[in-house]
């Protein structure tokens, strides 16, 4: 785990996300309490829990952008679920531990992954090796081999390594993993929980070899790639993944509010506080079966976001309240806001669609004016009609550049500016008339 201090995790969530300081406070002390607990003596280290954070605010404020980046930045598993998928134990619908299985099944893609890197130079040289017996065919393992095939084996290496013998062809032998359709059907979650049909079937099943005819450029990849995975020791994998997992793994859910129970309720409301009983000792810590074993999830750090329009934090269950002790509330985004999105952040949208149209030779150019319009129309139009904060941009830019784009390959004029003109004339009859812009943005 990276050993970012609060203030240097909030000054790189600043890069991308606009605003919401309290929220990136929350979770930068959550994330730097992390690699506290690590410096803490064993026997005090396991009782120390994840302090699981509730963010509160609407649609489009950051709130799933703040979790995915504070994961990126601290190289931890991370997932994202919708608390509306799940449904209560005995009903049809995905089970609340698949939330689990799903997170551990990404840290061994990231542990397999990063072993397949640090094995990379060794694959290399193997690769190389086996492109040069596909160059010469028989002669490596020719004992009584004279000198010359060796001297003809040194030459190819070298004229390989620079890259001459990149056009050639060559006939590398590739597994074809496909195995017959079939579809079973079994209990809930048992795909999940180490009955993996695909994997019993496959043994069963001779698996198939293929010729290809590729270039030998072509053919150095597919072989590194080939050979790193052979390198790669899955025990390790999994041991490492399940750890990291188990310690790092930080899990993001997604409209809790929509399972929140209102008061007075019927019907289908005990569904939803059925799936908040069955999220309970997930989140309290348990062990869930996975096919790589048991997963512990006592320090798995949950955060929870939701909207909380209809239903409020106090509707979820005490139980499952008292596990989410950090609640932050994010702030809705106004016009400045929106001037700042489009231009500040590493991924600005103005920068997005520059670079998009730089591909076909094109230099945008956008006026403080217009990004002042568009911040302005996309406040007025969220007013209007849903409010859905930073995602209003999304359409408007779309909206405004569809002209553009499409006629971006044949345009003569490679250089051009927006100006608010441009913005009014493009936008002013669709964010007046509130009936085309509920349709149209």
């Amino acid at each position: 785990m990276n050993n970012f201090t609060p203030r240097e995790i909030v000054s790189e969530l600043d890069r991308y996300i606009v605003g919401q300081n309290n929220a990136k406070r929350a979770v930068a002390v959550a994330l730097r309490n992390r690699w506290r607990r690590q410096q803490v003596a064993p026997d005090l280290r396991d009782e120390i829990a994840p302090k699981n954070i509730i963010m509160i605010g609407p649609t489009g404020v950051g709130k799933t952008e703040i979790a995915r980046r504070l994961a990126r930045l601290a190289q931890a598993p991370f997932v994202k679920v919708e608390a509306s998928k799940f449904t209560e134990v005995g009903y049809v619908g995905r089970d609340v531990e698949s939330m689990v299985r799903d997170l551990v099944e990404l840290a061994i893609l990231m542990v397999k992954t990063e072993e397949a890197k640090s094995q990379r130079l060794k694959a290399e040289d193997l690769a190389e090796e086996r492109l040069l017996d596909l160059l010469l065919p028989g002669e490596k393992n020719l004992e009584d081999a004279k000198d010359g095939s060796s001297t003809t084996r040194d030459k190819l290496r070298r004229l390989l390594r620079m890259g001459e013998l990149n056009e050639r062809m060559v006939e590398i032998e590739t597994q074809d993993s496909q195995m017959p359709n079939m579809q079973v059907f079994g209990p809930q979650g048992s795909e999940d929980m180490g009955i993996n049909i695909k994997e019993m079937f496959g043994n069963i099943f001779p698996k198939k070899t293929k010729n290809r005819k590729v270039k030998v450029s072509e053919a150095r990849d597919m072989l590194v790639e080939m050979e790193a995975e052979k390198l790669v020791d899955m025990d390790k994998v999994q041991t490492l993944a399940k750890e990291r997992t188990e310690q790092n793994g930080i899990i993001f859910i997604d409209e809790i509010d929509k399972i929140a129970s209102r008061e007075g309720g019927h019907g289908p409301e005990v569904s939803r506080e059925g799936v908040q009983r069955d999220i309970l000792p997930i989140v309290e810590g348990s062990a869930v079966n996975t096919k790589y074993g048991p997963i512990k999830t006592d320090h798995i750090l949950f955060i929870a976001a939701g909207a909380f329009h209809v239903a409020k934090p106090s509707d979820l269950i005490p139980e499952l309240q008292g596990r989410f002790p950090i609640r932050v509330e994010l702030d809705s985004l106004e016009e400045a806001d929106f001037v700042r999105i489009l231009t500040e952040p590493n991924n600005a949208l103005i920068r997005q669609y520059q670079a998009l149209m730089e591909t076909e030779g094109i230099h945008l150019k956008f006026s403080k004016e217009a990004i002042a319009e568009i911040a302005k129309t996309a406040a007025r139009v969220n007013e209007r009609t849903e409010n859905i904060g930073a995602r209003r941009l999304h359409t408007i830019m779309e909206k405004l550049l569809e002209e553009l784009s499409f006629n971006a390959p044949e345009l003569q004029d490679k250089g051009l500016s927006i100006d608010d003109a441009f913005v009014r004339e493009r936008l002013s009859d669709i964010a007046d008339n509130e009936d085309l812009s509920r349709y149209i943005l």
